[in-house]
């Protein structure tokens, strides 16, 4: 398998030419060492203190798991930890890897120290995974050359490395596998104080102007999400340049948000879809994941990792053993009244 992942160092950031603009944007972005990192105070403290006791000791980092909703920073930690250590890293997935000799050619190209960072961790197939324990806890590879009754199986060595794993569904990566991580640690969604100090910063790069005011409105309707306040501060600042004196003001924000159908609370129109849907065509519930998914012709997949977490973080989400319920707060927000009967009308 072809390497197509550029190494990342210690000594600056790189951006990937074949890159979408906006990727491109938000490497650049990226924290490079724990210091320029916002939020996840705990997550650093613990990480911190890993990185300096490996290093302490010369050895490489234990292997480590990052778990949470998307868009919390899981591959920036993989890089600020490469960063730290001082080594390249390797970037893959878990869909990338679709056969084991895949993952071989990947580790055999490792040098000693090196992160190997795989995300969306839970989507390796159980061959790879069966070669990837060894070479995580032995730090070996073991090749089976030749078939039928002339097979015979070589191990190689391979120098000691860290995998860094992210997920975004913790309970499906298989216990084996979780087992194998030294360090597991669980990303929350970012306090609006933090979310606000990701919007200055950025803005700062970016050479955008943004006051006060301005910062708090994106930082607010970014549901508690970097990746998110970054894509809004970039459509902010395109609307600020076509629409106003490219300054962006509360009251620049708040046109620009509502242009996009970003509410003040951060739902979009595939959070409000959800909603309305268990509740006026399913009378606020309990209604399965893939009925919601048919009705509003989503993917189950982008309800259960994009959609749900941020309204169960806000409470306006149930999940029961019968399916997914909406809250009164749900029916607050929508300007939606709950009846005893559980049926919606407007206020």
């Amino acid at each position: 398998m072809a390497d197509t992942h550029h190494p990342s160092t210690s000594s600056g950031r790189h951006l990937d030419p074949e890159a979408r603009p906006d990727d491109r944007v938000d490497n650049a972005l990226r924290p490079q060492k724990l210091t320029e990192l916002i939020g996840q105070d705990q997550v650093k403290e613990n990480l911190g203190i890993l990185i300096a006791a490996a290093r302490g000791r010369g050895e490489a980092l234990d292997h480590v798991l990052f778990y949470g909703p998307p868009g919390l920073g899981k591959t920036t930690l993989a890089h600020v930890v490469a960063n730290e250590m001082g080594v390249n890293i390797k970037v893959t997935s878990g869909p990338a890897i679709e056969r084991a000799g895949d993952l071989a050619a990947i580790l055999t190209n490792l040098r000693a120290g090196d992160v190997l960072f795989i995300d969306e961790v839970h989507r390796l197939g159980r061959a790879v995974e069966e070669v990837l324990y060894p070479a995580m806890e032995d730090f070996a590879l073991d090749i089976v050359i030749g078939k039928g009754p002339s097979a015979r199986s070589i191990r190689l060595k391979l120098p000691r490395f860290t995998v860094v794993g992210a997920t975004t569904r913790l309970a499906l990566v298989t216990a084996p596998l979780r087992a194998r991580f030294g360090a597991v640690y669980r990303l929350d969604y970012y306090d609006l104080e933090a979310m606000k100090a990701v919007v200055t910063r950025a803005a700062k790069l970016l050479d955008v102007h943004v006051d006060k005011d301005g910062v708090e409105e994106i930082g607010r309707r970014a549901r508690g999400t970097p990746r998110v306040a970054l894509r809004l501060l970039r459509r902010v600042r395109d609307y600020a340049q076509v629409r106003a004196d490219g300054i962006v003001t509360q009251k620049v924000a708040k046109e620009a948000l509502d242009l996009l159908q970003v509410d003040p609370l951060g739902l979009d129109d595939v959070d409000r879809r959800v909603l309305k849907t268990i509740i006026e065509k399913y009378d606020g519930g309990p209604v399965g994941l893939n009925t919601i998914a048919a009705s509003i012709s989503e993917e189950q997949d982008t309800i259960m990792d994009v959609v749900e977490p941020y309204l169960l973080q806000l409470g306006f989400l149930d999940r029961t053993p019968q399916g997914r319920v909406a809250t009164k707060a749900a029916y607050d927000h929508l300007g939606l009244t709950y009846t005893e009967e559980g049926q919606p009308r407007l206020l």
